[in-house]
């Protein structure tokens, strides 16, 4: 990842007790602005707000509970749940296929990143292997979702920031990859990619070379944004030595993916625990190096850039063959030969109608979801059902230290903070 090439100490102009001009560094606590002013301090009693839950910086239903010195924060409280929707509890009343539409919800910014890793999980516990057209269809649903994720996420943060016009070349660009997503699947956010044992559809005629297209010119954007905001006075400002957080800690609060990376921690799963073939893949980790707003934003843009490198991989590997396991224990058989042959339409009326059983045991998978590690678990009792489904969402996880992040910074710090966090409340409210 590249180093800063610009350091500002953005500074706002005040007033002390005689009314004499003095200068306060942008995002200086509450300590440093009292040493800063001539006069006393200004003693007060603390102010509670409420940020959310339909605010905007609050980037979806949440509710942040914030104790106010003037301007500077004591103390943040979130709280949760405004869209809870018990997804893990429903799981235990549907059959493994009937899962995936509710993973759709989850991140759904990236549903095809949770439909990937609950196929998954639920092969993993059957001990299914799936083909190799599949693997490389399923690495490209993940890195567009991880693109287009990342791309939501920089667009909203420039304007929580005041920058406007990088919003409109990120959502520009991620509506082309949504062309694409309802190409192969019909749908433009909730896609329900994956099945057990492989994919609902192959790609059409014309997506490879759209997405080939994609990746052609899509690093023209990520320099334009870069050019626009990494040696921006504003931003730099608005985000260098703000919300810091060391590896020590990011370890001590279980942080994964960006949060993790850009403190300083070389923690990928497609790395440390490859799936997917993933460790035949030529790509990079970038890695911060004081884990700040910064840091988090440089991390997320090189990621940008190594997954379009990885697409381009995985078109040029892509091989010809089926996408589903030959298996119509697993995989329903085609609709011609369900209307034709018996044997067809006995294995395609239990599947709908009893679903795929899983052996006695239990089973987790997780990969490197754009938020960070997203795992499900399962636990089977030998029916087409799980008896407990339980998921890993790396947003619940990382917004834990959101507290701590914020706590004797000023307001405004804390709203780029919260947007540096990157959560999206279907998988923190699930």
């Amino acid at each position: 990842m590249a180093k800063r090439t610009l350091e500002v100490d953005l500074a706002t102009t005040g007033v002390d007790a005689q009314g004499n001009p003095i200068t306060l560094p942008l995002g200086v606590d509450a300590d440093a602005a009292a040493q800063a002013s001539d006069g006393p301090a200004l003693a007060g009693e603390h102010m509670l707000i409420n940020i959310g839950p339909q605010h905007p910086a609050t980037h979806g239903v949440l509710r942040l509970v914030v104790e106010l010195d003037g301007e500077v924060v004591v103390r943040v409280i979130p709280h949760v749940g405004y869209l809870h929707s018990g997804f893990e509890k429903l799981g235990e009343y549907r059959y493994y296929n009937q899962l995936i539409p509710l993973t759709d919800r989850m991140d759904y910014l990236a549903p095809m990143s949770n439909n990937v890793c609950l196929a998954m999980a639920a092969e993993k516990l059957m001990g299914v292997e799936i083909t190799e057209r599949c693997k490389v269809l399923r690495v490209i649903a993940c890195e567009t979702n991880r693109i287009i994720s990342h791309l939501v996420w920089l667009g909203t943060t420039s304007i929580d920031m005041g920058a406007f016009t990088p919003f409109l070349w990120c959502f520009q660009q991620r509506e082309r990859i949504y062309d694409l997503q309802e190409m192969w699947t019909g749908a433009r956010l909730t896609t329900s990619l994956t099945r057990i044992g492989g994919l609902m559809a192959d790609i059409p005629d014309g997506f490879e070379d759209g997405l080939r297209e994609f990746c052609k010119t899509f690093p023209k954007t990520i320099q334009e944004v870069d050019s626009i905001l990494s040696n921006n006075g504003i931003w730099c400002g608005r985000t260098q030595g703000v919300g810091i957080f060391t590896a020590e800690q990011a370890l001590d609060y279980s942080l994964s993916g960006p949060l993790l990376r850009a403190s300083g921690v070389a923690y990928d799963v497609r790395k440390d625990r490859p799936y997917l073939d993933y460790e035949t893949y030529d790509f990079d980790i970038p890695l911060g190096e004081r884990g700040d707003v910064y840091d988090r934003y440089m991390v997320r843009l090189e990621e940008l850039r190594q997954s379009t490198r990885i697409l381009e991989q995985a078109l040029d590997r892509l091989p010809d063959g089926p996408i589903n396991v030959d298996d119509p224990r697993i995989t329903l058989p085609p609709k011609s030969a369900a209307m034709s042959d018996m044997e067809a339409m006995i294995f395609h009326f239990k599947q709908v109608m009893e679903g795929i059983p899983a052996p006695v045991g239990e089973a987790y998978f997780s990969l490197e979801g754009p938020k960070g590690e997203l795992g499900y678990y399962f636990v089977s009792d030998g029916t087409a059902k799980p008896v407990r489904w339980r998921v890993r969402p790396p947003s619940f996880i990382n917004l834990a230290a959101l507290p701590a992040m914020c706590e004797g910074r000023l307001l405004s710090d804390m709203i780029a903070i919260n947007a540096s966090i990157d959560i999206v409340m279907g998988e923190v409210d699930r």
